[in-house]
């Protein structure tokens, strides 16, 4: 979870390919409506986010029910987002990246074919509720170095 720029995908991708994880990219799941409105600079609101959140718990619910080692990005900004997504299930962490602004609208500057434009950043802080339970991860270091972290506190699909 996070912001857009800070690093979501790069991490999960990475995390699902050295421990074996379902990779989930929760954008390609927002509705083309949402798209839309996200290109022309316009922030989405909790009713604009509603389907694509309760697509995403699905995405959750069919993963935990299947006993699958998952990885789901998803920016899950505030808490009645999380709330959702969790499932009131243990078996889910999340995981928010966060950073610097300035180096977070320096990546968002230099996103090619993204969606979401580096205009709606402040919009995503304004709303960010830091979550209590989260880990948490500077996505100033390396990916790799947050995914090795990650894999010691998390394990892998091979592990119990």
């Amino acid at each position: 979870m996070g912001v857009a720029g800070s690093g979501k995908t790069t991490v999960a991708k990475l995390f699902a390919e050295k421990t074996g994880a379902v990779f989930y990219e929760g954008d390609d799941f927002h509705p083309p409506e949402n798209v839309a409105k996200m290109r022309a600079g316009i922030p989405l609101t909790d009713a604009d986010r509603a389907e694509w959140l309760q697509t995403l718990r699905g995405i959750i619910v069919r993963s935990l029910a299947k006993g699958a080692f998952a990885v789901l990005t998803c920016s899950a900004l505030k808490a009645k987002y999380r709330d959702a997504l969790a499932v009131n299930d243990s078996r889910v962490k999340f995981v928010h990246l966060t950073g610097p602004q300035s180096l977070i609208e320096e990546r968002l500057k230099n996103r090619r074919g993204h969606f979401m434009p580096p205009a709606l950043l402040a919009s995503q802080l304004e709303i960010l509720e830091p979550p209590a339970d989260a880990l948490v991860f500077s996505c100033a270091q390396p990916p790799e170095k947050i995914v090795g972290d990650l894999i010691q506190i998390l394990g892998s699909a091979g592990s119990d």
